[in-house]
Order: structure tokens, then C-alpha cells, then sequence
């Protein structure tokens, strides 16, 4: 699959470069000192769109080829984007009916990005032309890396022409109204539809919206944005077939806007690669460097194991998450090193140099608006430095412990208004069960349901409300693997209908019988008689003694209301399957429970290994102290960033890293 990667030497790295928005002078300083980093490629174009296309019919390429021969010349590649993620005033005011209309029916004006609806007829052809502009003119360019479709694609669009495209999108998915008032369960409040013009996208309405149409319309809006992206891509593959081609997700943090998996299924292999945004939430009780590895484990796990790239991040500090907070010295080296072990074939941020204008001047920089005699741009000189150094490790793969299990559409679904707690989002838990197992030293995927699970030993589903049956995970468990499922899980099918029975699709799998939720109120806990506690959420819960095969045992039980079991566990053929009725506050004890066994034993926390691999057997432990204290690292081998010998009695300095090619 080397060949969905740019082809530059080693590993990638660079950023976002916007020469547009600085005098010609200033092209030839970032340049050398791209070159003095270790640079070898810039993402360009992605918000040029008034650049090269001024107005009607009007095409000005001579500063974009005037960029691309400047990059060619001192050996830097280009990630050239579309720049069609910014329509300009122009193209707005021409096409008023592009502008995107927000769910109580206004519309948005132009004056930011992203001001469009991916529904009207006008932006479709519109991007879709600059496509194949783009793709014609630098199909053979020699700075030419690979193609940047868009940028960041989230906008969801409330408006008549999206009202069409969705009542359509309906049609194909369910057929009837017959089948589409089913799937709404339309006799609820009288809601039933009578004629196909009635269906509109969930505008703002005067009490609880219908589940299912909410669900329905997250799915159409994701399906939209992916055939925008298709339809840019394959203008591009028209002219410019074999070049990589890619777009920046945002499979990170806590945003899941569209079905990622669904776009995995068009960005793997065939010249398409993975990649994503990612910049750490300030707040939060989530550590920085935890953060980073789920945003690269969940990128990783929709590459399904194979290449992806770290596309955007913040050299510094980014000044819309919530506050201007700095990265201190040597973090955001070990971060960028983090995403690689884990499996990213490069770094990159946004943006190279620091605008002096725009809503994002603040945002940090590789090179900062102090310029280059600053800690921002020694630590980008220094990464790059080591990314030379580590040009061996590309086309390596990472070899999970542990997945776990994110599902997007139960990500959703669980988050409707009308749920039973207002305490159980779906993604906040799910970080918060990686983060406990990054900290025992376990690398995990964040994997779909619907897949082929047999190569995890160990499977958790923290949060996986939506499941239409048991069929894949049962074969999972009774192939040998380890499921543990929490709370309020396997509850509503594809259409949000309530399985009856809780819990539900999983009842049978479990062996445990639900009789009643009882959900608990902010800050409350519910202690268990083993000693810990859980919060959120509990359940009056049984062994189903239905249940075909063995039954399960309770091991652990609530103290007081609601008194009945709340840990269970259940031998099912080879495997096990574990059942929480609760939200655990603390997940150590009951992860003690498992044969987890991290990539390195005994390492205290904060001290991060992860093991790259190629097929020849070449392994590579990154080790990463974000602690204070040095740390013993037990391999053999070469540390690549310094040329060290490396034994088992060597120390890893705090808040320092090493990559070791073992022996």
C-alpha cells in the first residue's frame, strides 16, 4: 500500500503553506527556511479559491504556478488542495442558493468558510470544475505529491434544495412512505406521512424532535459530504490517475459529524489515504498525550491497520480551543513523535508560517511571529531532524493489544434529545476507556462492529447503543477473543426502535436480563461490593436464565437500590464476555480483571511505548517519557535519534523520547 503515500524522501513533513497571503519577498525566506527544517512538503491552495478563480469564467493560475515552480525548485512536494472548502463572496452573491441554511431556517451569510449547501446544484458543478482545472494543469507538475480534496468537511445544510436531496436519499434507502413511516415510527404523535413533498430535513419544531428522522438525516448529510469529495476526487483521478489523493478528517476529540467508517470505505487503498486534523481539547480531565494517542488510534483503525496521515496540528497553541494555552518545552515534540509510533508516516501542522490577519492569526505556527530565533521553530527544526532520522520506520505497521468499539451512527443516536440520562454521552466514554488503557501501556484500534474483530485479543464496547444483532460479536467471543460491554449497550436497532427486552440485541450474548434503568443524577455515585463504585448510570439487572449455553455469574452487586448485579461474566465456546450495568468511576480495578498485557511490563505511568513493525520482522519501540523521572526501557537495540546503543539498563531521560530499532 506504499503507493497511497506521497513520494517524498522519508517521512513527511511540513504544513499548511499560504504564500497568498504574503508579498513575493517573503516566498524565498520560507523556503530556505523550510529547507533548514527538513521540510519536504506544504499543503497549498486550500482557501485560494478567490486566487485562481476571480469571478465568472475567470481562471488566474500564474501565482499558483508561480508557488508550485518555487517548491519544485528547492525540492519541496506539494499537497495541492482544490481550495474548494471557501467559496468566495463572488461565487455567493452569483449563487445565493448555495449559501448553507441553518436548522430554524436561516440563511447563513458569506464571511467565514464552509459557507455552502453540498446539496445545490450550483457548488457541485462549481467544485467540480476547479477540480478538473487543477487536475489538467499539474497532472505532471514536478513538486506534485499528492491532491488535497477540500478541507474539514462537517456543513450540513436545512434548506429546500436539501429538503429534495434528502426526500430522495429516503426513497433509495427505504423504498415507500409506507416503509419510511415504519422506520419513524410515525404513528407516534400523529406524525404520519401522507405524500413524499411532507418529508423536510428536522428543522427546529415546537417540541422533542422524532428520533429516527434525526438519525436519518445525520446519515444523508454525511452521505452528501462523501459524494462531494467523490465527485472532486474523481475529477482529479480523470487527469491525474496513480497521484495520491486524500482530505482531512477530523476522527479526533469528541467530533464525530459523519460516518468516518463509511468514508474509510472510499479512502483506503486505490491511491487514497487517511488522514486527519487533530488539536488537543485544553480542558477536560483527558492528558494532552492521551488525547494525542486516541486521535491516532482512530485514525489508524480507519486506515484498518494501514498507512495514514497526521495532516493538521498545532505547533503551539491554538487560540479557538477554549483559550490561548502553550504547549511547554519539548511537548509538542513528543507529541508529533507520539502520532508516528502509532503509526502516522509523517507530521504535519497547520500552519507554516503565523498569519498576520484572519480570524485564525493567533493560531500557532511552525514558524511563529517571532520568527525563527524562537522555541517554536527550534523544536520544528529538531522534529525534522528526527524524522530524517526515522525515514526506516516508513511502510511499518503498529500491532494493537486491544479495540475498541466505535460506532458512529450509535454516536448519534445516543445523543438524541429524549434519552433516559442526560449523563451518558457516547464519545466522552469512549476516550475515557482508551485513556485508561493507554495508561496501562495497551495500544488500541478504535474499530467498527460490523468488522472482522478475530485479531484482537481483547474487545471493549463502552458505549454501543445502536446494534441491529449479536451475530458479529457472538462469533468474536465463541472464536476465543474477550468482549466487554457497558452499560446501556445493543438498546435500539438501525431505526432507533427499542429492542424489547434490554439489553436488547445483546441479551442473549450476555446472558443478562435488564429489567429497569435507573439512571443517577450529576455526581452521583452507586457502590458495588467489590469495593468500587460506578456513576451515571445503573440498571436493576439479572442472569437470564433463558440464556442458551452457560450461564452467567455475577460478580459484583450493587449496594442498596438498585441491589441486584453489576458486574457479570459469562464463558461463551472459547471466549469470555463481560457485562457493566454501571459507568465504572475508576476503570483500573476492574481492567485488573483481564489479561491485558502491555507492549512494555512495569513501566510507571506517563511512559508510552508503542511497537512498530515491517513484514521482514524489523521491529521499533518508540518510547516516550512525558514524566519528570527517568525510566529504565528493557530492549536492545539502536536508539535511531541519537545513534546510542540502547540496552536493558539504559535510561530514558524525563520528558525526553527515543526510537530503538531492536535487535
Amino acid at each position: 500500500m506504499t503507493d497511497i503515500v506521497p513520494e517524498v524522501e522519508g517521512l513527511v513533513f511540513g504544513g499548511d503553506y499560504n504564500p497568498e497571503q504574503w508579498p513575493r519577498s517573503v516566498w524565498d525566506e520560507d523556503v530556505a527556511l523550510m529547507r533548514e527544517a527538513g521540510v519536504n512538503m506544504v499543503s497549498v491552495n486550500i482557501f485560494a479559491w478567490a486566487r485562481i478563480n476571480p469571478g465568472p469564467g475567470r481562471w488566474h493560475f500564474d501565482e499558483l504556478d508561480a508557488i508550485m515552480d518555487l517548491l519544485a525548485e528547492n525540492g519541496i512536494k506539494a499537497d495541492l488542495a482544490t481550495s474548494t472548502a471557501a467559496p468566495p463572496p463572488w461565487f455567493s452573491q452569483r449563487h445565493p442558493e448555495t449559501l448553507p441554511v441553518d436548522p430554524e431556517g436561516r440563511r447563513l451569510n458569506y464571511g467565514a468558510r464552509a459557507e455552502y449547501c453540498p446539496h445545490a446544484p450550483a457548488f457541485q458543478e462549481a467544485v467540480v470544475a476547479i477540480a478538473s482545472k487543477l487536475g489538467e494543469r499539474y497532472a505532471s507538475h514536478p513538486a506534485l505529491a499528492m491532491w488535497h480534496i477540500g478541507n474539514e468537511y462537517y456543513r450540513s445544510c436545512y434548506c429546500d434544495l436539501a429538503a429534495a436531496a434528502f426526500r430522495t436519499w429516503l426513497q433509495e434507502r427505504h423504498g415507500d412512505l409506507d416503509a419510511l413511516n415504519d422506520a419513524w415510527g410515525t404513528t407516534f404523535w400523529s406524525q404520519t406521512f401522507t405524500d413524499w413533498e411532507q418529508v423536510l430535513p428536522p428543522r427546529i419544531s415546537a417540541e422533542t424532535p422524532n428520533p429516527g428522522h434525526l438519525l436519518d438525516f445525520k446519515r444523508f448529510s454525511s452521505d452528501a459530504l462523501l459524494r462531494l469529495f467523490r465527485s472532486e476526487a474523481e475529477a482529479i483521478e480523470r487527469h491525474a490517475p496513480g497521484v495520491p489523493i486524500t482530505t482531512n478528517l477530523m476522527v479526533t476529540g469528541d467530533f464525530a459529524a459523519m460516518d468516518y467508517h463509511r468514508w474509510g470505505e472510499h479512502m483506503n487503498g486505490d491511491h487514497r489515504l487517511i488522514a486527519t486534523d487533530h488539536y488537543i481539547l485544553p480542558e477536560g480531565p483527558i492528558e494532552a498525550e492521551a488525547q494525542v494517542a486516541f486521535g491516532a488510534d482512530a485514525s489508524r483503525g480507519l486506515a484498518r491497520g494501514g498507512p495514514w496521515l497526521l495532516m493538521e496540528q498545532a505547533a503551539n497553541s491554538s487560540a479557538w480551543r477554549g483559550g490561548y494555552f502553550a504547549k511547554r518545552p519539548g511537548e509538542q515534540l513528543r507529541h508529533s513523535l507520539s502520532y508516528v509510533a502509532h503509526g502516522s508516516e509523517g507530521v504535519m501542522y497547520f500552519q507554516w508560517r503565523a498569519s498576520r490577519y484572519g480570524a485564525e492569526r493567533w493560531h500557532s505556527a511552525m514558524l511563529p511571529h517571532g520568527g525563527p530565533e524562537t522555541k517554536t521553530f527550534r523544536e520544528v527544526k529538531t522534529l525534522g531532524g528526527w524524522l530524517r532520522k526515522l525515514a526506516e520506520v516508513k511502510g511499518s505497521v503498529v500491532r494493537p493489544q486491544a479495540a475498541i468499539l466505535l460506532d458512529f451512527e450509535s454516536v448519534w443516536a445516543s445523543s438524541n434529545p429524549g434519552e433516559p440520562s442526560a449523563y451518558m454521552p457516547a464519545y466522552p466514554e469512549l476516550r475515557r476507556w482508551h485513556a485508561a488503557l493507554w495508561r496501562r501501556g495497551i495500544t488500541c484500534d478504535l474499530a467498527n462492529p460490523a468488522w472482522d474483530l478475530s485479531r484482537y485479543p481483547v474487545v471493549f464496547a463502552p458505549a454501543l447503543y445502536l446494534l441491529d444483532d449479536d451475530a458479529n460479536l457472538r462469533r468474536y467471543v465463541e472464536g476465543g477473543g474477550t468482549l466487554v460491554v457497558g452499560p446501556y449497550s445493543g438498546i435500539v436497532d438501525r431505526n432507533d426502535h427499542v429492542h424489547p427486552g434490554p439489553p436488547g440485541a445483546l441479551r442473549e450474548l450476555l446472558g443478562v436480563r435488564v429489567e429497569e434503568f435507573v439512571p443517577l443524577r450529576e455526581g452521583e455515585t452507586i457502590a458495588l461490593d467489590d469495593g468500587t463504585e460506578g456513576h451515571a448510570w445503573s440498571e436493576i439487572a439479572r442472569v437470564d436464565a433463558a440464556a442458551s449455553g452457560e450461564t452467567a455469574e455475577v460478580v459484583a452487586s450493587f449496594i442498596g437500590y438498585p441491589s441486584t448485579g453489576a458486574v457479570f461474566h459469562r464463558r461463551l465456546g472459547e471466549g469470555d464476555v463481560w457485562y457493566l450495568a454501571t459507568r465504572p468511576t475508576d476503570l483500573d480495578p476492574f481492567l485488573d480483571r483481564l489479561d491485558l498485557v502491555p507492549e512494555v511490563p512495569g513501566l510507571p505511568t506517563g511512559v508510552e511505548t508503542v511497537r512498530r513493525a515491517h513484514e521482514d520482522g524489523r521491529t521499533y519501540l518508540f518510547a516516550l517519557n512525558h514524566t519528570d523521572k527517568p525510566v529504565t526501557i528493557p530492549t536492545e537495540g539502536t536508539d535511531l535519534l541519537t545513534g546510542a546503543d540502547w540496552n536493558p539498563r539504559t535510561h530514558l531521560h524525563g520528558n525526553s523520547a527515543a526510537v530503538i530499532r531492536e535487535r
